[in-house]
């Protein structure tokens, strides 16, 4: 009987063997060529990356080496080292450099991408190169000389030896292993330098430096954590702050250093009250007191009204709604500070109010907080029947008045901003008042035409439909 049964069997059991064999050929053919195509994906970017950065040393070079009257020659020349750092950026985004401290190269190419870029829109017939500018274009030749030198010696060995990126990826996923490999140590060694390069003056226009002078910019002294359970209790107006929970956040620089605060609620977690405050002064930059709201009894108009009074009653004066949204019951009123009838966009406050019963259930201050500090406004040397001119006179202006906004190379300008209706869509346009050039126009989306109208338009990045 069993002998019958093996014969039964025998056929099935090879058919089952040659099936699974050929089906690990096949999952290992395919594994193969997964990891063949990751491997020519991560080579090719590295090559590009090494020619790349030879490339923009030579463009550096190109640069300084022409007549600095040759406005032109410069335009052309930073435009094309803007383009070649910012493609070198994406080429060290495509390589398996997540686990690998590569992050001062990485901002090292920000900031060269971000000067280069200023420099190339700048009218420079009017405002020329300076000596600082030039002296750090020729560092920024010295320096991209190094890095390329560099990639070159960690090329050379990878074509030399055959090394594979995807040992580079095993390397630095292991968390045994000691990281000994040749391309990791060559990264490594470039990324040290590049750190130890003295500062470059990258102008006032510098996203790091703004974003570390903003911070600097906080009134007050260094609060202790009893203190700033002192402050929510008396924001939230309770006399026992006893069940407060406070967390000290940041890193060493006091400076970035804030205080988180939780105040328990009702169920588990979800209707705690979250609050943060910067360790720095004891401002509030955010506040959330979650709850379900049911239904709408009241409007945006009386919401926003709410809202105004309770900015009033805190640190946040003399602000305007500019933008509203409303979601679920609750709306979200955007101000915007308001100094001599010109508004400020980049010192913003976003309030949530609840529309059941007219109760702030939120706060996010950090834009008013970091942004603010005190203005030379000026007069603007272009009026407003000169900046309507620069609109196009088929659009029907509903509105306008002085702001202030931030343009695209982070600089704080002067701008007539003027709202109008064309081809059936609301524009916000907003003109230079120094020289009458265009600075920025969005198109206000369809459910916030009315906040327009009423004189609460969309603040500057406040979700528009279009921007350009």
């Amino acid at each position: 009987m069993y002998k019958r049964l093996s014969i039964v069997m025998f056929p099935f059991l090879v058919l089952a063997l040659i099936g699974a064999s050929v089906w690990g050929y096949l999952e290992h053919q395919e594994k193969n060529t997964i990891l063949i195509k990751a491997e020519n994906q991560y080579q090719r970017a590295f090559h590009d990356l090494s020619f790349r950065m030879d490339k923009l040393h030579t463009e550096l070079g190109n640069t300084l080496a022409v007549n600095s009257t040759s406005e032109a020659s410069y335009r052309k020349g930073l435009v094309n080292v803007w383009r070649l750092t910012s493609q070198a950026q994406n080429d060290i985004n495509q390589l398996p450099l997540t686990l690998l401290p590569f992050n001062k190269t990485g901002d090292f190419l920000a900031n060269m991408a971000n000067f280069s870029y200023r420099l190339s829109v700048r009218d420079m017939t009017k405002q020329p190169l300076n000596e600082q500018e030039m002296k750090t274009l020729s560092a920024l030749y010295d320096h991209s000389k190094a890095i390329t030198t560099s990639l070159r010696g960690v090329q050379d060995k990878v074509m030399a030896s055959n090394l594979r990126w995807m040992d580079v990826e095993s390397a630095l996923a292991s968390q045994n292993e000691p990281k000994d490999n040749v391309i990791i140590d060559g990264f490594s060694t470039v990324d040290k330098a590049v750190g130890a390069y003295e500062e470059l003056d990258w102008g006032p226009g510098n996203f790091n430096a703004l974003s570390q002078a903003d911070v600097k910019m906080l009134t007050g002294e260094e609060m202790t954590a009893d203190a700033i359970k002192q402050k929510a209790a008396q924001f939230l107006g309770i006399s026992d702050s006893g069940n407060m929970k406070v967390v000290e956040n940041g890193s060493s620089t006091p400076e970035y250093k804030t205080y988180s605060v939780v105040v328990p609620g009702a169920g588990h977690g979800e209707n705690d009250i979250q609050m943060d405050y910067t360790k720095k002064g004891g401002h509030l930059i955010y506040f959330m007191k979650p709850r379900t709201v049911q239904e709408s009894k009241f409007d945006l108009r009386q919401a926003r009204d709410v809202a105004n009074e309770f900015l009033d009653q805190h640190e946040y004066k003399d602000m305007s709604a500019v933008s509203y949204d409303q979601y679920q019951h609750i709306a979200n009123i955007v101000f915007a500070k308001r100094e001599k009838d010109v508004t400020v966009y980049p010192e913003q406050v976003s309030v949530r109010v609840a529309l059941d019963n007219l109760e702030v259930t939120g706060l996010q201050a950090s834009e008013y907080i970091f942004g603010h500090k005190l203005r030379n406004l000026g007069q603007p040397k272009v009026n407003a029947e000169e900046a309507r001119k620069s609109v196009n006179a088929k659009m029907e202006v509903s509105s306008q008045k002085l702001a202030v906004i931030e343009n695209e190379l982070n600089e704080e300008v002067l701008c007539h901003e003027i709202v109008g209706k064309m081809n059936g869509n609301l524009y916000r346009v907003f003109i230079n008042a120094d020289n009458g050039t265009e600075e920025k126009i969005e198109t206000i989306r369809p459910d916030q035409a009315a906040a327009a109208a009423a004189g609460a338009t969309a603040a500057p990045g406040q979700k528009p439909a279009a921007t350009k």
